[in-house]
């Protein structure tokens, strides 16, 4: 798939094919429409320089997420967010035609719910963000967080835990109020 000696049009088929993957990853994380733009471009830069160095044997999605899971720690570390997610985002949201206080409840629960997603600590966000909202397989999400498969079966059953006993919600529904 990937030609080495043609790498611009290599780059181009891969960020046609990932790049809305990658940036709403990012959006999760960093919860800013304008961050999660800035992260997605340096995620493809780190793609680009490191492309002639990628090992074909390993899953090019898999490999590009671990890119941005990187870009986006780094990002986290750098900025020290107090808040992950701000209202900015969800005022982007398009209406599906609801009445308006359903509309309101709708997007209040979806704030009570990404605030708490926020308040985790950054490895349980990461598995929240790529397994419940995302919904990547364990073993993509162990490979994007380069750790093994129990530990994201048990980060992922904590961090459901502690949101389920913050917000008072049965575990599907966290899931549900997150997307």
């Amino acid at each position: 798939m990937i030609n080495v000696k043609d790498i611009e049009s290599s780059i181009v088929v891969i960020y046609n094919k990932h790049h809305l993957d990658v940036y709403r990853f990012l959006i999760c994380f960093s919860g800013n429409q304008n961050d999660a733009e800035d992260l997605t471009q340096e995620v493809f830069i780190r793609v680009l320089k490191n492309l002639p160095n990628f090992n074909c044997t390993n899953n090019l999605k898999t490999w590009i997420f671990s890119i941005a899971k990187h870009v986006a720690i780094d990002h986290y570390r750098k900025r020290k967010f107090a808040t992950i997610f701000r209202e900015g985002f969800f005022k982007q949201l398009e209406s599906n035609n609801k009445k308006p206080d359903e509309e309101y409840e709708i997007n209040e629960m979806k704030e009570l719910v990404h605030d708490a997603i926020s308040k985790l600590k950054p490895s349980y966000r990461a598995v929240v963000i790529l397994r419940g909202i995302n919904e990547f397989s364990i073993k993509e999400t162990s490979d994007i967080l380069k750790c093994s498969e129990s530990k994201v079966k048990v980060d992922y059953h904590r961090a459901l835990k502690i949101l389920k006993n913050q917000l008072h919600f049965a575990t599907e529904e966290v899931l549900t109020n997150a997307k």
